[in-house]
């Protein structure tokens, strides 16, 4: 309601300022109107003063973008990398000034030159009607630009610094999905599941509708019915060791008396344009408070996580030869993974279990970037927040992507209410991978001097 109400209030604004806007635009030469010349028209909209006439040029600069086609769209991210960063002229008089005199004053000045024009550019844009979310989409465009352009980080940059403020959880509202909710919700969800794709409008209820099924999304005032993050909870009576029984078409309902697990089996973002802005920490934490509110047994908080980059570590290991996380036998026994459907049939399965869990220990524990982080985005993500590495599954997920992408292997990262800011802040701080001692006994030794400090539990 408030969301419509100040989307109202600055749609009058921007209508009361478009004929001032249109005697402006009238007086200017032909080719400015013809071309859309983005630079000049974002020139005046960081110069002006006026409300109603800087909101209908906002609204105005954004109504152009859309109709862009590729090559003018990128014309467009150039000039906002080049032309419009920091004032090189303002920023020296304001060093000049800090360096004579330092003071709260002079120092405010530095931070305030040093600040890029392209922020405050985006900051008016936002105050046009739909502002916020055409912004969403433009960063959208950005990130495929960036692709060719290394020169655009600059300007995402500078998206990531104002998303992240604009999108602050103190701005977000948290939701229940269920089979109720709005039918163009609903289609979100099923458009943009990432981990298990929602194959029907059947297999999204058996998600969201049964006692024992629940959804949960993130949304911001100013883009309505547009969830930005969301998050499948399957309630339990154990830990679960493969997604198939979650997903089953045919299962029985579990009664609400028989549950004590809750499982966050996948999260998918919404958003693209709001990559790098993090949501799901404050969504499991939240969600662990919803659903104990309804769920007094409820004992246990883990994830059913996929490991994206497991296959193709793998693959590289096996090839390398010079691997430290295989022997030369475990090398042997993974040739298998090089036979079409080696997962069905015994003779060719068997032989690989054993070498394919002990390489996935090695990957979580051992496989890390230049930044000394893991290399899984998932393992980065849940360790970040405070889960525990609790278990790993042997072919857990035996759906293509599942396959393609780990080999089948599944992972349960454990959220232990008592442990989860002590876990977070020894990841924060020194990098540790809080694990189970199961897993970390299956590992063959880490690299020289990689030491993995001890699981506080085990």
């Amino acid at each position: 309601m408030n969301g419509a109400f100040f989307g109202d209030m600055l749609q009058s604004i921007s209508d009361r300022g478009r004929k001032l806007l249109d005697r402006t635009l009238s007086r200017r030469p032909d080719s400015v109107t013809r071309s859309a010349d983005f630079v000049v028209l974002c020139d005046d909209l960081l110069s002006g003063r006026g409300e109603a006439s800087g909101v209908a040029l906002a609204r105005e600069i954004l109504n152009r973008y859309a109709t862009l086609t590729t090559g003018p769209r990128v014309a467009f991210f150039e000039a906002l990398a080049q032309r419009f960063g920091p004032d090189r002229e303002r920023m020296d008089k304001a060093i000049a000034a800090w360096q004579a005199d330092p003071n709260d004053a002079t120092a405010a000045e530095v931070h305030h030159a040093a600040e890029p024009r392209r922020q405050e550019l985006f900051r008016r844009l936002n105050l046009a009607p739909g502002g916020t979310a055409a912004l969403v989409r433009m960063r959208e465009q950005l990130l495929d630009a960036m692709a060719h352009r290394d020169d655009f980080k600059v300007v995402d940059a500078d998206f990531v610094h104002l998303f992240s403020s604009w999108f602050n959880r103190g701005f977000l509202v948290l939701r229940s999905i269920d089979w109720s909710t709005p039918a163009n919700i609903l289609e979100k969800l099923i458009k943009h599941e990432a981990v298990h794709k929602i194959r029907s409008w059947d297999d999204l209820r058996r998600r969201i509708d049964p006692s024992d099924r629940c959804c949960f999304a993130f949304f911001h005032p100013a883009l309505n019915d547009e969830p930005l993050i969301f998050v499948e909870v399957a309630l339990t009576d154990d830990i679960p060791g493969a997604i198939e029984p979650i997903l089953a078409a045919k299962r029985d309902t579990l009664e609400a008396d028989k549950v004590d697990t809750a499982v966050f089996y996948s999260i998918s973002n919404c958003q693209r344009g709001l990559a790098g802005v993090s949501f799901g920490n404050f969504l499991i934490k939240q969600v662990v408070e919803e659903i104990s509110k309804d769920n007094a047994k409820l004992q246990t908080f883990v994830t059913l996580s996929p490991v994206p980059g497991f296959a193709s570590w793998l693959n590289r290991e096996r090839t390398s030869g010079s691997s430290r996380a295989l022997t030369q036998n475990d090398i042997d026994a993974l040739a298998n993974l090089d036979i079409e459907g080696w997962w069905q049939v015994p003779e060719t399965r068997e032989p690989v279990e054993e070498p394919l869990m002990r390489a996935a220990a090695w990957y979580f524990l051992y496989a890390k970037s230049p930044r000394g982080l893991p290399i899984d985005p998932v393992a980065r993500f849940h360790l970040g927040n405070g889960a525990r590495l609790e278990k790993m599954h042997f072919l857990a997920d035996s759906s293509e992507n599942g396959m393609k992408q780990a080999y089948g292997v599944m992972v349960n990262y454990l959220y232990d209410l008592d442990d989860i800011e002590k876990n977070h802040e020894a990841f924060a701080e020194n990098r540790v991978v809080v694990t189970a001692n199961a897993i970390r006994k299956m590992a063959r030794p880490g690299p020289t001097g990689d030491v993995v400090p001890l699981a506080n539990k085990a």
